[in-house]
C-alpha cells in the first residue's frame, strides 16, 4: 500500500453554502464523518488530515515575496487535506468518489506522496 494526499478544492462561495446554516454544516459534517468512518474501518485512513482556513500567504521565487491570499488567479481553493493508503492511484481516485465535497463544486485532487529514503 502507498499513501495518496486528497487535497479538496472547492470555491469560496461553495464553502460558504455547505456551512450557511448550523443545520447545513451539521449535515455536511455529519457526511464528511460518515466518509472518513468509511475508509478508516476499510483500513484506508492513514491521517484524517485537516481542514484549512481561506486566508493565506505565497513565497515564491529567489527573491521571496510574500503576497496575500486567497489567490486571484485561482478559481478554488485548497479547503483541506488528508492521507490515505491504496495499492495505486487508481484505488486512491476511486475511494476518492465517496467525498462529499463533490456533491457540490468542489473536486478531489489525488496526488501520490512520494516516497523518501533517508
Amino acid at each position: 500500500m502507498s499513501d495518496y494526499i486528497y487535497l479538496f478544492r472547492t470555491t469560496a462561495e461553495a464553502r460558504r453554502a455547505a456551512m450557511g446554516t448550523p443545520e447545513i454544516a451539521q449535515q455536511s459534517m455529519q457526511r464528511w464523518l460518515a466518509w472518513m468512518r468509511d475508509l478508516e474501518t476499510k483500513g484506508h485512513l492513514k491521517n484524517r488530515g485537516q481542514p484549512l482556513e481561506n486566508e493565506g500567504k505565497l513565497v515564491r521565487g529567489k527573491s521571496k515575496v510574500i503576497t496575500d491570499g486567497p489567490f486571484a488567479e485561482v478559481k478554488d481553493l485548497v479547503a483541506g487535506f488528508m492521507i490515505v493508503q491504496a495499492r495505486d492511484i487508481s484505488q486512491a481516485a476511486e475511494l476518492a468518489k465517496g467525498c462529499p465535497i463533490l456533491e457540490g463544486d468542489g473536486a478531489v485532487e489525488v496526488r501520490p506522496v512520494m516516497a523518501m529514503n533517508f
